[in-house]
């Protein structure tokens, strides 16, 4: 079986530095924000290049973070509307909603499946108060020109960068495009720690600073609460462990851009679609998404040859149960793309003959 995500081979990369540095927390004492947290954080701001990055749980609390942030400062308040594509993971919408906002769903293009400039500004309105930008796959969906706009109507735009770490747009990356960024740290993202973790990235003094109350029960020091906040911190493990492979990201996504390459060159079945992207976003492939209109029927022929797929995702936010109040919008595209989309290994351990495998084998499956 060729795995769809082998974590513990990816991972067995970076040894014995993450057992050292686990090790080395544990013989320190000091497990929560500490110095580890402190240089990442550092390192970190620096890589996407901002001026502030405030470490938390997770991803979904960093998108939760940022809107609450904003509410907290008079920036938005309940009941604003936000623009989030169909297709992304629940965690975006959930963000938007258990805040008090109010979800806008916009369909993504057919060819790229991101809500991108043409979809922005077909869809803001003076009743939007802020766009969430998911670069979905590993893509940048930003543009200057969308930003441009958003800034003439005053529109926040906030990035979910959870699957897009170390992507380009020209020489900026995303996570320092908009007002302020979410990125996960989940252990299959491309910048991946061993458990759950999550940061924020932002220029805003004022933004950055309400967030590291936040983040601490609202504290500002030590037993001065200022905020009413939540328990949403990164541990010094986490921490270290990101320090390390954060120094490997950009060889680990020159490794999947390289698989994907052959993928887009090598796959030719016309039964399948493949995924369109522009060069210079410099795409970093977290996921490799294919498309047929006989999805489950290929992912059974590729199990039956030994290669392990995923699909993301099988069900769109606003088709959930829990969001039935969305149920009947019409958001074609979002709807078709769950129902074709699967998605194929691509990852930094994935061996040259595995590709030319999984080429192969997609190559030679026949539609009925």
């Amino acid at each position: 079986m060729i795995p769809y995500l082998p974590l513990k081979e990816i991972n067995a990369q970076y040894e014995p530095q993450l057992s050292e540095a686990a090790k080395r927390i544990i013989e320190n004492g000091w497990y929560i924000l500490g110095e580890e947290c402190r240089c990442f954080e550092q390192e970190y701001a620096t890589y996407i290049g901002c001026g502030h990055c405030i470490s938390c749980g997770n991803g979904y609390d960093a998108l939760w973070l940022i809107f609450n942030a904003y509410i907290q400062l008079g920036r938005l308040k309940k009941g604003d509307r936000i623009l989030v594509p169909a297709n992304t993971f629940i965690a975006s919408v959930l963000a938007i909603t258990h805040n008090g906002l109010h979800p806008v769903f916009v369909d993504p293009d057919a060819d790229s499946y991101l809500m991108g400039e043409k979809e922005v500004l077909a869809a803001i309105d003076k009743e939007i108060k802020a766009v969430l930008l998911v670069h979905l796959y590993g893509q940048n969906s930003y543009s200057d020109r969308m930003n441009e706009e958003c800034k003439r109507r005053g529109i926040l735009i906030i990035e979910d960068n959870a699957q897009a770490h170390g992507a380009l747009y020209g020489n900026r990356r995303t996570g320092a495009l908009g007002d302020a960024a979410a990125h996960s740290f989940y252990p299959g993202k491309n910048l991946g720690a061993l458990g759950d973790g999550g940061a924020i990235t932002t220029s805003d003094e004022q933004l950055a600073q309400c967030i590291r109350e936040l983040h601490n029960y609202g504290c500002s020091i030590k037993y001065k609460h200022d905020r009413i906040g939540v328990n949403s911190r990164l541990d010094e493990i986490q921490a270290a462990i990101l320090r390390i492979k954060l120094k490997h990201l950009d060889t680990d996504n020159d490794k999947r851009r390289e698989i994907a390459k052959r993928y887009i060159a090598e796959i030719n079945n016309p039964a399948i679609k493949l995924p369109h992207y522009e060069e210079h976003c410099s795409h970093v492939f977290h996921i490799f998404p294919i498309m047929s209109e006989q999805r489950d029927k290929l992912a059974e022929y590729l199990a039956s040859q030994g290669i392990q797929t995923q699909i993301h995702y099988p069900i769109p936010p606003h088709k959930q149960l829990c969001y039935q109040e969305h149920g009947n919008t019409s958001l074609p595209v979002a709807e078709k793309l769950s129902a074709q989309e699967l998605s194929i290994p691509c990852h930094p351990t994935l061996g040259s003959d595995e590709v030319t495998y999984i080429i192969n084998a997609i190559n030679s499956w026949r539609a009925e």
